[in-house]
C-alpha cells in the first residue's frame, strides 16, 4: 500500500494568504505575491537581494522548493534591480538552471547586471539556501519600458 499523502498546513497557508491580502499594494516590493511569499527586498549599489523563509506551501510534491517559486524569485530580483536603476522593464527571455533543491530554511536570492544598456539589459540572479549552497541561477534579457519622447 502506498504511503498516505500529507497535506500542507492549511492554517499557515491561510495566514500567509490573509496577511498578503491585508498588506499588499500594486507597487514594487509590496505586490501580492511578494507579500504571500514573505519576500524581504533590499538593495546595495549594484545588487538586489531577496530573503525569504521557505514555507511548506512553496514545496512541490517531492518536498523540495517548487521550480515555479524558484523562477518567480529569480525574476523578481532581476526586475526589481532593473526598476531601481533605470525604471520599469519587461522580461524578454529568462533561462533558469536548477542545480539542487531546498526543503526548509532561509533562502537568499541576489541579482546583478551582466550588462546594462539604454533599452536592453542582461541580468543574472542566484538563489542559495541558508548554508550557501546554490539552488538555481537564471540569466535574462530585459527591455526597458521608458516612455517615448516626442
Amino acid at each position: 500500500m502506498p504511503p498516505a499523502k500529507s497535506r500542507i498546513d492549511e492554517s499557515a497557508a491561510r495566514r500567509a494568504f490573509e496577511a498578503a491580502l491585508d498588506s499588499h499594494e500594486q507597487d514594487f516590493g509590496k505586490f501580492f505575491l511578494a507579500r504571500l511569499y514573505g519576500l524581504d527586498i533590499s538593495y546595495t549599489a549594484e545588487e538586489c537581494c531577496i530573503g525569504f523563509g521557505l514555507e511548506e506551501f512553496m514545496l512541490n510534491p517531492q518536498g523540495g522548493i517548487h521550480g515555479g517559486v524558484t523562477a518567480f524569485v529569480l525574476d523578481v530580483a532581476m526586475g526589481h534591480l532593473l526598476h531601481r536603476t533605470s525604471g520599469a522593464g519587461a522580461t524578454l527571455e529568462m533561462k533558469v538552471q536548477y542545480l539542487n533543491t531546498a526543503r526548509s530554511g532561509r533562502m537568499t536570492c541576489t541579482a546583478r547586471f551582466i550588462r546594462q544598456g539604454r533599452s536592453i539589459s542582461f541580468l543574472r540572479a542566484e538563489l542559495v539556501d541558508q548554508q550557501g549552497e546554490m539552488i538555481a541561477f537564471a540569466t535574462s534579457t530585459w527591455k526597458s519600458l521608458r516612455p517615448r519622447t516626442a
